[in-house]
C-alpha cells in the first residue's frame, strides 16, 4: 500500500484544509465539494485527510461495516450476534467517473433469486463506504444516473438495489467528497445542494510558496515514507486535535443570537429551502469545536456562510459563485446582539495549521482573465440592415461589444432517429433508463431484467428440466435484457455571425441573448456546446467542444461585432471541428446551430461558396437549425435558403421562444435521414 502525502505537508489551500477537516470533526457537516483549477492538490488533500480520521469498530465479516454496538437490523449480512467489535480505518472509497451503476449500489444473482428465492448480494461502493469518506474526483462527469443514486443514498442514509421485485437494502452513511474543475462543466443544482461545503482553490502567485510546494512534492516523490515521517509528530497532534473537537462537539452551544444571524442571512442571500440553514448552524458548531470554545460566535457564523453558501446561491451556470462579503457582514451586524455589533473587531478563530483566519475567502472565486478576444481589425463594408441607434456608423468598423439581452425558455431543438450516445434530456437514445421497448439476450452482466421475456423464454422448458415444484426452474440462456428508451445529450455547435451585418447594438444584444438561452437549455439537457464565430475574413474556433457551458457564456459576453460575412468559413470551421469530434466521441451526434441572417459577402463568389458549404453538412447527416436573425419590413430569406442548403430547418428568434404561438416544437431535419 502506498504511502499518502501528509495533510499537514499541503502549503497553503488554507480554505481545502478547513473544509475538510471541519467534516472530520462533524461528519453531519454533510461533505465538500472542492472547485478549482487541475494541479492545485484537490486530490492529493482528500486522500490524505483519510489518515486523520478516527478509526471505526465494526462486526468481524460483515461487508457492511455495521456498528457492533447498534448494528444494523436490515444488514444483509445480519442479523448480528453480540460479539466485539474489530477497530480498522476510516476507508476512502473512490468513485470512478465511468463507474456502473451495479459497481456503485452493488448487484443481485438474479437467477439464483429466481430460482431459489436466495437474495444472493454483492456489495458496492456505497457499502464499502459506509462510514468512511465517498470521494469522487471529477464529480461534474459523472453520469446522471449515477447522480441519481447518489442523491438517494446521501438524502437516505441508505441504498436500495431493487430488482423486479426482488430488493436488498442496507445503511450507506458517508462523508461525501467531490472535486471538480469548472472549466468542464458544472453541477446539477440538485447535487450541489447535497454538499455541506464548497470551497474554491486556485494555485499560489506567491513565488516562495510556489517554490516550497515543488520542494516538498520532490522529496516525498523521492522517498515517501521519509517524507511521511519528518511530518508524523505534526500529523498526530493535528489528528489528536481532530479527537478532542469531536469530543467537545456535543457540549457546544448554539445560542438563539447566532441562530438568528444563521436565518437572517439565509434569508438575505435568497438560498431555496432550508438545508442551507441547517449546515451553516451544523458549520458553525463545529467551527467553535475545532477552536476548543463551548459556545458559537458570530465569526463562526461569518466564516459558516462563506463556506455554506456560495454554491446555494447560484440560479443558473451563467452565474459566478461566492458571496457578496459587505452585504454578509450587514446581515451579521443587522442580526446580531448589541455585543456582538461591539466586538466585531475581534481577531477570528485561527485556521487549521494554527495561523490565518482559516481560510479567508471561505470559497469565493478568484477572478481570473481567461477569456479570448477575436482577431482585431476586420476590414469590410456590410451595411446593417437594422441600426437605429447607430446612423451612419460603419459597418466594416469593429463594434465594441455589447450586453445580452434576457434569457428566455427557448423550444427544443433534437436530432432525428435514436441515437446512442451519453444520456441526457435532448435527442432520442437506446439508453440505460428510460421506458422498456423490448428485450434481448444479455452481452455481459445482466443489468436490466426483463421478466415477462424471460419467464417465456424458460417457461417451454419446464417438463423437460424436471420441474417438481413451485420455482421456475431458469438457466442463464433464458434471462433476457430489457431494452430501454430515453434522451441523450448532444453536442451542440454554435455558429454565429459577428459580422457588420449583426452590428446593429438592438439586434446583437437580442441575438446575444437567443445564444445565451441555447446555452442555458445545453446545460439543462446535459449537453456539448462549442463555439464558432465568424467576422472580417476568417472563422475561428471561440470555444472547442467542452461540457463547460459558462465557459461559453464568457465568450459570447466579449465578442466584437463588424466587418465581412464570411458565412463560407464558419460553417467549413464548423466542419472541421465536428470531424475531430466524431473520432473523439462517435456516439455522441451533433446538432449545428447557426446564427445568422444569412448574409455572405467577401472574397469571389461567397454565396456559391456558402452554398457548397452547407451541402457538405447535409452530405454528412448533419442535423441542424439556423437561427434566422434578420428583421425590420423587408426581408431577403436568406436564412431560409441556407436552412434548405443544410438540409435543416430554419427558425425566427420570435419563434425561438418557448411560449410563442407561432408554432409547436420544431424537431431538426437532416437530409437522407428519417426521423
Amino acid at each position: 500500500m502506498s504511502t499518502p502525502y501528509p495533510f499537514t505537508a499541503i502549503v497553503g489551500q488554507d480554505d481545502l484544509r478547513l473544509g475538510l477537516l471541519l467534516n472530520a470533526v462533524s461528519p453531519a457537516v454533510g461533505g465538500v465539494l472542492v472547485r478549482g483549477e487541475k494541479g492545485t492538490a484537490k486530490s492529493t488533500a482528500v486522500r490524505a485527510l483519510a489518515a486523520l480520521m478516527p478509526e471505526v469498530s465494526v462486526v468481524p465479516g460483515c461487508r457492511f461495516s455495521c456498528d457492533p454496538v447498534s448494528p444494523d437490523p436490515a444488514c444483509p449480512d445480519g442479523p448480528h450476534a453480540e460479539a466485539a467489535g474489530v477497530s480498522r480505518a476510516a476507508r476512502t472509497v473512490e468513485l470512478p467517473v465511468g463507474a456502473s451503476e451495479d459497481r456503485l449500489v452493488g448487484a443481485l444473482d438474479i437467477e439464483r433469486a429466481l430460482s431459489e428465492g436466495v437474495k444472493a448480494f454483492e456489495a458496492g461502493l456505497l457499502a464499502d463506504a459506509h462510514r468512511g469518506i465517498l470521494y469522487v474526483d471529477e464529480v461534474n462527469l459523472l453520469h446522471d444516473h449515477l447522480v441519481d443514486l447518489l442523491l438517494d443514498a446521501a438524502a437516505m442514509g441508505a441504498s436500495y438495489v431493487e430488482r423486479e421485485g426482488v430488493s436488498v437494502r442496507h445503511a450507506a452513511r458517508f462523508l461525501l467528497v467531490g472535486t471538480m474543475n469548472p472549466e468542464e462543466g458544472e453541477l446539477r443544482p440538485q447535487l450541489l445542494d447535497r454538499f455541506g461545503l464548497t470551497v474554491e482553490v486556485a494555485a499560489s502567485r506567491d513565488t516562495d510558496q510556489r517554490v516550497e510546494v515543488v520542494r516538498r512534492r520532490l522529496a516525498y516523490d523521492d522517498d515517501p515514507k521519509g517524507f511521511a515521517a519528518r511530518w508524523a509528530e505534526e500529523e498526530t497532534a493535528l489528528r489528536e486535535r481532530i479527537g478532542a473537537a469531536r469530543a467537545l462537539l456535543p457540549r457546544v452551544v448554539l445560542g438563539d443570537g447566532v441562530l438568528r444571524q444563521i436565518a437572517a442571512t439565509c434569508a438575505a442571500f435568497e438560498v431555496d429551502g432550508m438545508r442551507a440553514d441547517i449546515v451553516m448552524a451544523r458549520t458553525a458548531t463545529a467551527l467553535a469545536a475545532w477552536a476548543g470554545r463551548e459556545e458559537v460566535t458570530a465569526d463562526d457564523v461569518r466564516q459558516a456562510a462563506l463556506l455554506a453558501l456560495p454554491h446555494r446561491r447560484r440560479r443558473n451556470p451563467f452565474d459566478a459563485p461566492g458571496l457578496d462579503e459587505d452585504k454578509l457582514d450587514q446581515t451579521l451586524d443587522k442580526a446580531g446582539p448589541q455585543e456582538n455589533q461591539e466586538n466585531n473587531d475581534d481577531d477570528p478563530d485561527p485556521g487549521p495549521d494554527g495561523g490565518g483566519d482559516g481560510g479567508g475567502g471561505g470559497g469565493v472565486p478568484p477572478q481570473a482573465d481567461g477569456d479570448r478576444t477575436p482577431p482585431q481589425g476586420s476590414e469590410g463594408d456590410d451595411t446593417p440592415s437594422q441600426a437605429p441607434d447607430a446612423p451612419g456608423r460603419s459597418a466594416g468598423a469593429e463594434q465594441q461589444p455589447v450586453a445580452a439581452a434576457e434569457p428566455f425558455r427557448t423550444k427544443m431543438l433534437s436530432v432525428p432517429g435514436l441515437g446512442e450516445g451519453a444520456a441526457g434530456r435532448r435527442s432520442r437514445a437506446r439508453t440505460a433508463h428510460g421506458r422498456t421497448t423490448g428485450a434481448v439476450r444479455p452481452q455481459g452482466a445482466l443489468t436490466k431484467l426483463h421478466l415477462s421475456a424471460t419467464v417465456q423464454a424458460a417457461a417451454p422448458h419446464q417438463r423437460s428440466r424436471g420441474r417438481s415444484g413451485r420455482g421456475l426452474v431458469v438457466r442463464r440462456d433464458d434471462l433476457r435484457q430489457a431494452t430501454r428508451e430515453g434522451r441523450e445529450g448532444n453536442l451542440v455547435l454554435f455558429v454565429v455571425d459577428a459580422s457588420g451585418s449583426m452590428a446593429a447594438r438592438q439586434r446583437m444584444s437580442a441575438v446575444k441573448g437567443a445564444v445565451l438561452s441555447l446555452l442555458l437549455d445545453a446545460y439543462q439537457r446535459r449537453d456539448k456546446v462549442g463555439l464558432v464565430t465568424f467576422r472580417g475574413k476568417e472563422a475561428e474556433v471561440a470555444l472547442p467542444p467542452t461540457s463547460s457551458v459558462d465557459a461559453a457564456a464568457a465568450r459570447l459576453e466579449s465578442l466584437p461585432t463588424g466587418g465581412r460575412t464570411p458565412l463560407a468559413a464558419g460553417l467549413l470551421k464548423a466542419h472541421d471541428v465536428l470531424r475531430v469530434e466524431r473520432l473523439r466521441d462517435p456516439s455522441r451526434r451533433p446538432l449545428l446551430v447557426v446564427v445568422t441572417d444569412g448574409r455572405a459577402t467577401g472574397g469571389p463568389e461567397p454565396v456559391a461558396l456558402a452554398g457548397r458549404a452547407a451541402r457538405l453538412h447535409q452530405a454528412e447527416g448533419t442535423a441542424s437549425v439556423v437561427v434566422d436573425c434578420e428583421s425590420g419590413y423587408v426581408r431577403l430569406g436568406l436564412a431560409g435558403e441556407l436552412a434548405r442548403e443544410l438540409g435543416g430547418t430554419a427558425v425566427t428568434l420570435d419563434e425561438l421562444r418557448a411560449d410563442s404561438i407561432a408554432g409547436l416544437v420544431k424537431d431538426v431535419t437532416a437530409a437522407g435521414r428519417a426521423a
